[in-house]
């Protein structure tokens, strides 16, 4: 399947979602309510099979959160950015791709503890980067410390 031919079967498959295009990967933007169920099928489908997330990641878009799936299919060789908007600044939370893809083990905890993005269902979220005791997550554009030196 073409990247345009990707793009034309989200469109039909996913009729109420935005499909973009971006850095020459087809772009899909869902939902936090829907996040399991698109990314389920597009895993299972036939037409898809989008069996391999190499990188899952979160964008500080102050006042909102992009959680960011890069999913492969191995099958086909082809790649898919899925892109949600969490826009609870306060507290920030999405589902766990967890169940779908043992990957986003460590690719969530990094998220959580660099952003603070918490995921329902995550067997272990935890920091794997700084302490329990660190106070703030890092990567958030408001993120204050008397250490960082404004330019």
């Amino acid at each position: 399947m073409t990247k345009e031919e990707l793009k034309h079967y989200l469109g039909v498959t996913f009729p109420n979602l935005e499909v973009k295009e971006t850095f020459n990967f087809p772009l899909l933007i869902v939902n936090k309510e829907d996040v399991i169920e698109v990314l389920s099928k597009l895993k299972t489908a036939t037409e898809t099979k989008f069996n391999f997330l190499f990188c899952e990641t979160a964008v500080d878009r102050n006042p909102n959160f992009e959680v960011v799936y890069h999913l492969s299919s191995t099958y086909y060789h082809h790649d898919l950015e899925v892109k949600v908007i969490l826009e609870d600044r306060e507290n920030p939370e999405i589902d766990s791709v967890y169940g779908l893809w043992e990957a986003a083990d460590l690719y969530e905890d990094e998220i959580y503890d660099m952003f603070g993005i918490r995921f329902k269902g995550h067997p272990n979220l935890r920091r794997i980067m700084l302490t329990d005791e660190w106070n703030g997550f890092p990567l958030r554009k408001d993120y204050q410390d008397d250490k960082i030196i404004s330019l």
